[in-house]
Parts: structure tokens; C-alpha cells; sequence
């Protein structure tokens, strides 16, 4: 039986919003080996991505604020952030959810087993991962919408990497477990991706801010400006994205012992039961 107390990285209980979060960030040190470098490749990517439209909406670093004069542009480098910051994050929920899966189990997943390739299923998920960021483009582009994808596509990879669904049938199973409780996992997870962002803004803006203040650099000068703001922001990205990807993990399987009875399910399954099967979804 594995270890149910204060240490488990996830128990096999429904859990507190405040445990939840906790058994996120147990997950991402358990796994930091991986998803970090793997975030900040990613998160180095989406800063190449995203600075052609910064200079057309003329965003400097370190805040990149808005340009009164060039609204339009702005609107779209927000929308474009908006979508690859929900592709990478869907990304590493591949690796998370198969972790977190483990981990219920009562075990902990190495790197080479979340990194081999049978029965990863990265061809669906970097399809599915590209279907959810433009769905959030989208949203975003029409405004307030963007909370609202966010919150409820969150358990689009873990659907599919874990339940074993198609891909095709992952985003409705997403949308349905999001919404089940009073839609509590799409508020855990806009919550989770609010408390982020706050760490995200004043680590990135303190170590910009901080390396001017001790004057190690000319931050003045273009030259150094953008490449010390993008090495900043990678850093504390190479963080949160894999954060917020452990948090969809372990809520997709909280929600499914808090409303399909796993837990229970898990308990009474006979020893040596192949995990696909312990975890699939009761069709």
C-alpha cells in the first residue's frame, strides 16, 4: 500500500484546494530533473516566438507594456502569449500526468521511463498541445474568453496520456471534468495560474530591476536589456510552466477520485492489475 500521509505526492483521497497545490509542487521536485530543462527550452522558444511582435507593438523589456498607439498589435502579442503559454504547459503535461499517474500508484517514475518513447503518446499530444493553444488564441482574441479556455482545458493531456482516450475525445473529457463540482477544477486552475503569475512578475521584474540597482549592467542600453529580460523571464518560466503542468496532473486525478470514485476503485483492484487498466476511464 504506498504512503498515504503528509509526504505523499498524491493521496488517495479527494484532497484540499491548499493539498492540491502542495502535491504539485511535491511532483515538480520530484521530476524537476526533467521538466525544468525541458521548460526552459520551451519557455526559450516562446520568447524567439514572441519578440517579433513585441517590436510591432513596440513592448520593451522589462515589462513589455502596452503602447497606447499601437493597441492592435498589443492585443495580438497578448493573445499569442496567452497561447503559447497554454501549448507548453500542455506539453509538459505529458511527462506530469504520466509521473502523477505513477505516483498514485505508489511509485515514483525516473526520467528514462517518462522519456521512453512506447506508449508516450507525444504525436497525439503535441496535436492536441497545438489544438489547445489555438483554441486559446482564439478566446483570446475575442477578450475575457481566455480565462474561460484556460480554466477548462486543462485536462486535455492528462486525459489522454493517462485515461487513454483518443485524442479526439480528450477535450470533451477535459470540459467534462472541469465543469463537474461547480466547476471547481477550472477555478483551482485559473487560481493556480493566478498565483503563478504573481511569482512569475515579481521574480522576473526583481532580478531585472536588481542587477540595475547593483549596477552590474547597463540596463539602458538595448544591447543588454533585452537579453538579460528574456534570460529572466526563461528562468522563472522554466519554473511555473512545469508547476502549473504537475497541478493539472494531480487536479485531474483528484477530480476523478472526488467524482468518479478512483480511489475507491484503486483499493479494491486486485494486486498485480497493469496500470492502463487501473486507470482507464469506466466506458
Amino acid at each position: 500500500m504506498p504512503d498515504v500521509g503528509p509526504t505523499a505526492v498524491l493521496p488517495r483521497r479527494p484532497l484540499t484546494v491548499g493539498e492540491l497545490l502542495d502535491s504539485a509542487v511535491l511532483l515538480l521536485r520530484g521530476q524537476a530533473r526533467l521538466l525544468v530543462p525541458l521548460a526552459a527550452a520551451l519557455a526559450l522558444g516562446e520568447q524567439l516566438l514572441l519578440h517579433p511582435l513585441r517590436v510591432l507593438a513596440d513592448a520593451r523589456p522589462p515589462e513589455y507594456w502596452l503602447d497606447a498607439g499601437r493597441l492592435g498589435w498589443y492585443w495580438m502579442l497578448l493573445a499569442a502569449g496567452a497561447a503559447t503559454e497554454a501549448t507548453i504547459i500542455a506539453l509538459l503535461g505529458n511527462p506530469a500526468a504520466r509521473a502523477a499517474g505513477a505516483a498514485l500508484l505508489g511509485r515514483r517514475a525516473g526520467p528514462r521511463e517518462l522519456l521512453r518513447p512506447a506508449g508516450s503518446r507525444w504525436g497525439a499530444t503535441v496535436a492536441v498541445a497545438l489544438a489547445v493553444g489555438l483554441g486559446v488564441l482564439v478566446a483570446a482574441l475575442l477578450g475575457p474568453a481566455w480565462f474561460v479556455a484556460y480554466g477548462l482545458l486543462g485536462a486535455v493531456v492528462p486525459a489522454l496520456v493517462v485515461d487513454r482516450l483518443p485524442a479526439y475525445r480528450a477535450p470533451l473529457r477535459a470540459l467534462g471534468l472541469a465543469v463537474r463540482s461547480g466547476s471547481r477544477a477550472a477555478g483551482i486552475r485559473l487560481l493556480g495560474y493566478l498565483g503563478w503569475w504573481l511569482i512569475r512578475l515579481g521574480i522576473g521584474l526583481g532580478v531585472y530591476y536588481g542587477l540595475t540597482l547593483l549596477a552590474l549592467v547597463d540596463l539602458t542600453d538595448p544591447a543588454w536589456a533585452l537579453p538579460v529580460a528574456t534570460a529572466a523571464w526563461v528562468g522563472v518560466n522554466a519554473v511555473a510552466y512545469p508547476a502549473l503542468a504537475c497541478l493539472d496532473a494531480v487536479l485531474h486525478l483528484e477530480t476523478r477520485m472526488r467524482t468518479e470514485g478512483l480511489d475507491i476503485r484503486l483499493a479494491r483492484a486486485p494486486a498485480g492489475t497493469p496500470e492502463p487498466v487501473l486507470l482507464a476511464v469506466r466506458r
